[in-house]
């Protein structure tokens, strides 16, 4: 069959005769020699044999995310994401500057770098002393303060504290403890009763007000006439 098979595969490519006679010759020699070691055609192949393939399970078939309805594909979330992953919360973006500032705001203290200072909490006493120190310059004329331009009343970290007198101060230039207040708007009213200078600038600006009026004139007339005389 095979020697067959060869001769119509040759005749077919165009050979001469005397290459198909010897190319025979060489085939049917082939089949001899191959019959003889083996006589029971054990080796051969037949086409009579059938090979079964083994079944497969493909198991369950995956259903589409999509659905078309009326020409629309649209899907279906659900399937999208399993129920693991849907329970864990999306990052959110934030400014660094933002995120920086709200920490800022959040920590109680200023830091070791500044001793580890307080956050300021602004009370009734604090805010009252906080005003009388932006208004410093007029406490004392023959002092001059530098200019403050800082909008906010108190600081963010602020602590406030006692001055100690050392060895060397004798305790004559010291403040009784009487005279001591526990604020700086104590101080000030207190040294008020000694000086008079507020008093003494209330009267100024008031004199420049009511200048001009009729008050004014009947004051001045009083002062040149040396007062008024009792009968």
């Amino acid at each position: 069959m095979a020697a067959l098979a060869a001769e119509g595969v040759l005749e077919s490519d165009g050979w001469d005769q005397d290459e198909l006679s010897e190319m025979k010759g060489l085939l049917q020699r082939a089949e001899r020699r191959m019959r003889k070691l083996d006589p029971a055609g054990k080796h051969t192949m037949k086409a009579t044999n059938s090979y079964r393939l083994p079944k497969l399970i493909p198991g369950p078939i995956a259903q589409p995310y999509t659905t078309s309805n009326d020409g629309i594909a649209r899907a279906d979330r659900t399937r999208l994401v399993n129920d693991k992953d849907r329970q864990i919360t999306a990052r959110q973006v934030e400014d660094l500057v933002k995120v920086k500032e709200r920490i800022k705001k959040e920590l109680p203290t200023a830091g070791p770098g500044w001793f580890d200072m307080p956050r300021t909490r602004l009370s009734s006493e604090l805010k009252s002393d906080m005003k009388l120190l932006k208004l410093r310059n007029v406490l004392d004329p023959h002092r001059h303060y530098r200019s403050d331009n800082i909008r906010a009343l108190a600081p963010e970290f602020s602590q406030i504290g006692q001055i100690i007198e050392g060895p060397t101060e004798y305790y004559s230039s010291r403040l009784p403890n009487k005279e001591r207040k526990r604020t700086l708007v104590g101080e000030i009213l207190a040294n008020e009763k000694y000086t008079g200078r507020f008093k003494k600038k209330y009267n100024e600006i008031q004199a420049s007000k009511t200048s001009g009026k009729r008050a004014y004139y009947k004051k001045l007339k009083e002062k040149r006439s040396g007062g008024i005389r009792k009968l």
